[in-house]
């Protein structure tokens, strides 16, 4: 450890900054649940929107990419970049949708949807399934980073990372409810996108490094550069397994099947979770649709490429998994994997003020997303788990009492589960799993009158099984391979299920199409029942072809803009060049098209 005190001052000066808006909040959070976890429903795009990337830049994230690029190159990085496809989907169709239900949280949505007793045992269990038993892994994964980077960078035991950790994130998301939480996520976001980029530049700097140009010529790093899975002849023919299972592995099955099949947070497929939560705290369905927009640009667009080059330089600094105990002998074995070198490089390169500067930026990321997820968890708790069936008659200060009960205990359990842990990629492949099949019912939920609580329950049932058989049993499969049988069993599953049981009752289909008005032709005997009674549904439907063609050059938009970057910094010129003026194209074109609505 080499922190100054102007490193410590960066550090206590952004925990005060993080309390403090947590103070000035509390009154408001605590007027009522509306108040506490959405704020009014008056908040603007650009502020839902920034919320939503500082919460998926979390601390975990660098540590995962670090993780991704040194085990498979850039290229594997294609495992997340294909969850861009169900972000502009929801962009363009779901957030019109998720504004206009007016529920407070999105498991809310069951029963305006669905009916009956199965309908309320849906939104308890997923109350507890999502904002208690899922949440908490989230953060635990998240905290595994906190770990990693506090035994790093200040020679912390993985207890005391975890207790210093949550403090203050607790305390602040505690008082201030959402709008401290979304206030405090524009501060962080810019803070952590400071120091992400320090990071990348000192990293560079670095001696073993030399700068951008000797980096990309290092044989370390020979292999990893390409955007795309590269495929090696093997001898006597064809291709190598090993290259052949890397590019089904994190480019055909994400792009072809992952991003519509698998519910992950923070790329659900119809959106969901604290997205959806957002959604729901816009002004109105404009507000909504530019929030996720936004998210989606910077997520996917904006932040990569600063901790893709600190990931290669890792590679050349950090060659292996001995080099890494050789340097950080404190630092417990058990934990000592390649998304390790990301706090490694940062306590290794850079100087005194930027290192407290970069570790309040990752301090700012860990809260970010950790108080988005407690305000998210403790929502469910208290709407839809307390509120629904404790005490439906709780007064609103109850209310919040209980959100805030709720926030200390969570993040209790997911500190004793980070313990557990041992690398980011783990965690990432597990929850894909615990997701995988249950996508595209989301997808088709507002879409198909057919889709009925029972399938939800199915769903969730059989993915939740078959994740556990796979973390019980060796099967001798390939992750991918994991996901495909998942998806699969899943699907026929639920399908099975909706088609075999009753749907919901027509009047609560006939309330929930006049409420949301998703139009198409999945809908066209619920809406033609209502015109049978001589009754209307108000306001438009939602455009779906037109949304889809959005979704397209949105989808092109950001791409290009992602690899137009890379081939900048590669010099590669003529593909950066050709790549920009796509993007460029895209942009002018999509919000075109958007403007018409």
């Amino acid at each position: 450890m080499r922190l100054t005190g102007l490193d410590w001052g960066f550090v206590f000066g952004f925990f005060a900054l993080a309390l403090g808006i947590g103070i000035l909040c509390a009154r408001q959070a605590g007027k009522s649940s509306s108040d506490f976890f959405l704020s009014g429903r008056n908040m603007p795009w650009w502020l839902l929107g920034v919320s939503m990337v500082a919460t998926t830049f979390s601390t975990d994230t660098p540590n995962l990419v670090t993780d991704i690029v040194r085990k498979n190159g850039v290229a594997g990085n294609w495992v997340w970049w294909a969850f861009l496809l169900t972000g502009m989907l929801t962009v363009f169709i779901y957030s019109k949708l998720w504004r206009r239900s007016e529920v407070l949280t999105d498991v809310e949505f069951y029963e305006i949807r669905y009916s009956g007793k199965t309908a309320a045992f849906l939104r308890g269990f997923r109350a507890v399934y999502l904002g208690v038993f899922f949440n908490i892994m989230i953060m635990a994964a998240v905290s595994l980073a906190a770990i990693k980077i506090g035994g790093v960078m200040l020679g912390l035991s993985p207890v005391n990372c975890i207790v210093w950790a949550s403090i203050v994130t607790v305390l602040f998301s505690s008082m201030g409810g959402l709008k401290g939480v979304l206030v405090t996520d524009f501060v962080l976001f810019i803070i952590a996108m400071v120091g992400a980029t320090a990071a990348a530049v000192f990293a560079l700097r670095s001696p073993e490094v030399g700068s951008l140009s000797t980096l990309f010529e290092n044989p370390a790093v020979a292999g990893k550069l390409s955007l795309l899975p590269q495929l090696v002849p093997a001898e006597g023919g064809g291709y190598t397994p090993e290259s052949m299972n890397l590019l089904v592995s994190v480019l055909v099955i994400p792009v072809a099947v992952q991003w519509w099949s698998v519910w992950y947070p923070g790329a659900e497929p119809g959106g969901g979770g604290y997205l959806a939560q957002r959604m729901l705290a816009a002004k109105d369905e404009r507000n909504a649709t530019g929030a996720v927009l936004l998210f989606n640009i910077a997520h996917y667009g904006l932040r990569p490429w600063p901790w893709i080059i600190v990931a290669l330089c890792s590679l050349v600094v950090f060659p292996d998994l001995g080099s890494l105990k050789e340097a950080f002998p404190n630092v417990d074995p058990a934990i000592v994997n390649d998304d390790l070198a990301y706090p490694a490089m940062l306590q290794k390169v850079l100087p005194a003020g930027w290192l407290g500067l970069v570790l309040a930026s990752l301090t700012a990321a860990y809260m970010s997303t950790i108080s988005t997820h407690l305000n998210w968890g403790s929502s469910y708790v208290v709407n839809d788990f307390y509120k629904r069936f404790v005490k439906p008659a709780a007064p609103e200060k109850e209310l919040v009492l209980v959100g805030r009960i709720s926030t200390v205990l969570m993040m209790v359990v997911a500190g004793v589960i980070a313990l557990q842990l041992t690398n980011a990629l783990q965690a990432f492949q597990i929850l894909m799993q615990i997701g995988a099949g249950t996508g595209l019912l989301f997808i088709l939920r507002w879409f198909w009158w057919r889709i009925n609580a029972i399938s939800e329950l199915v769903a969730m049932v059989v993915s939740f099984a078959v994740a556990v058989v796979f973390q019980l049993v060796d099967t001798g499969l390939e992750s991918w391979q994991q996901l495909i049988a998942g998806v699969g069993i899943t699907t026929v599953s639920w399908l099975v299920a909706a088609l075999v049981t009753k749907p919901a009752e027509e009047k609560t289909l006939k309330a929930f199409c006049k409420k949301t008005h998703p139009g198409g032709a999945g809908w066209k005997r619920i809406y033609s029942a209502i015109e049978a009674e001589g009754g209307a549904v108000e306001g438009d439907a939602v455009n779906v072809p037109r949304g889809i063609l959005c979704m397209v050059l949105g989808c092109a938009l950001v791409y290009t803009a992602l690899f137009a970057t890379g081939f900048w910094l590669y010099r590669q010129l003529l593909p950066a060049t050709v790549l920009t003026v796509v993007a460029v194209v895209s942009a002018v074109a999509l919000f075109r098209l958007w403007e018409r609505e």
